[in-house]
């Protein structure tokens, strides 16, 4: 009789997930390279310039570092993570025991259904346009995710965790501060947690401006029930470093630090130390800022004027874009002249007629794409 293998191996978990989407952009990256000018990579949205000097200094003078560090985060890092929301945002009412520093902010997404305990019978809701990942934590839980921008359609089935992502990844679409107050009202009704995935709230570009759930006007003055995830990795070039936390409900915040600390997952401290310095330095990102702002008016113009029309794009660092055709057409077309882009279907099936434009590239390929295009 044939042995019948590893018992893990009749239950993988990938099985349970989507396929990795950046898989298949994998032969359009070889056509774009054959161009004769090379590839302008716009599809991962990666950033590609200099680390802060200020962030990097703090980095080496923390460099000493032989103990094993806190999964709580240093009690300076957490500070200055509610002093930033304060003075960014306006988040008021918010304490150090509110917040929690993680690995990234991906790491985070695809654990928390799974961390809080989510699993068969529980329905996680997410945009219908929307990064990956908040499928895969639910995916991962064994919940039940439903895409759906309308939290009324759902009728009366009960849900347990909503996710809401403004400004958007993949569009750029910022969520009416009227928008948000009445999801919080909604998921409070609920008694469903609201986690809003807000790594671009400082990419602002055009009106309206993208607001914290957790401020006063979405939130009542109340975190209870709400998260933010926020991340250093585009606002301060730190993708590299994993630096990201999570803010809001002190019982929810509780609960993910004592399930966080028996699975060792700390943030290591000179990272924390760096991260303090990224979140107490403004000018740093006002310089970023101006960049990017710089290179989205490149790309735009160089995009309408090869017949594209761009949808929502306020803010985030993408450009949604679109010429009216299936999306995988548009990236083969704009491969053929060396531009890789992401298709929209990446990010579901509403997605399927545009393709998502990063202006995270140097001053330099962004350029070469625009003559491209022209």
């Amino acid at each position: 009789m044939p042995s019948p293998g590893p018992r893990w191996a009749a239950r993988p978990v990938s099985g349970r997930l989507p396929d990795f989407p950046w898989d298949k952009l994998v032969p359009m990256a070889e056509r774009a390279r054959s161009h004769a000018g090379g590839i302008v990579d716009l599809s991962v949205g990666t950033p590609v310039d200099p680390t802060p000097t200020v962030v990097r200094e703090a980095l080496a003078a923390a460099a000493d570092a032989p103990g094993y560090p806190l999964t709580v985060g240093r009690p300076e890092l957490r500070a200055a993570c509610v002093d930033w929301l304060a003075r960014r945002f306006g988040v008021t009412g918010l304490a150090p025991d509110q917040v929690l520093p993680t690995i990234g902010s991906k790491e985070l997404i695809a654990s928390l259904a799974g961390h809080l305990g989510l699993g068969p019978g529980d329905t996680v809701v997410y945009p219908e346009l929307a990064y990956p990942t908040y499928e895969v934590g639910a995916a991962l839980a064994g919940a039940t995710a439903v895409p759906s921008d309308s939290l009324t359609a759902l009728g009366p089935q009960p849900v347990s965790l909503v996710w809401v992502n403004s400004p958007s990844n993949p569009t750029g679409r910022v969520l009416p501060v009227d928008h948000l107050r009445k999801v919080v009202a909604w998921c409070r009704e609920r008694g469903a947690l609201l986690v809003s995935d807000e790594c671009y709230l400082e990419s602002s570009w055009e009106e309206p401006r993208p607001w914290s759930v957790l401020h006063p006007d979405v939130s009542g003055g109340d975190h209870t029930g709400i998260l933010a995830v926020h991340s250093l990795s585009k606002r301060s070039n730190l993708a590299g470093y994993r630096a990201a936390f999570v803010a809001g409900d002190r019982s929810v915040v509780a609960e993910l630090l004592a399930v966080r600390k028996n699975l060792g997952l700390m943030v290591p401290a000179p990272q924390q130390v760096a991260m303090q310095a990224a979140l107490e330095d403004d000018a740093h990102v006002e310089e970023q800022h101006a960049r990017y702002a710089a290179r989205r008016a490149v790309l735009r113009r160089a995009l309408e004027g090869a017949g594209f029309r761009i949808d929502h794009s306020e803010a985030s660092l993408y450009l949604w874009a679109t010429r009216d055709e299936p999306c995988w057409t548009t990236v083969g077309w704009l491969a053929d002249r060396g531009i890789l882009v992401a298709p929209g279907d990446f990010y579901g099936r509403r997605g399927a007629r545009h393709v998502r434009v990063a202006f995270t590239a140097t001053d330099e390929r962004v350029a070469a794409a625009a003559e491209w295009l022209a």
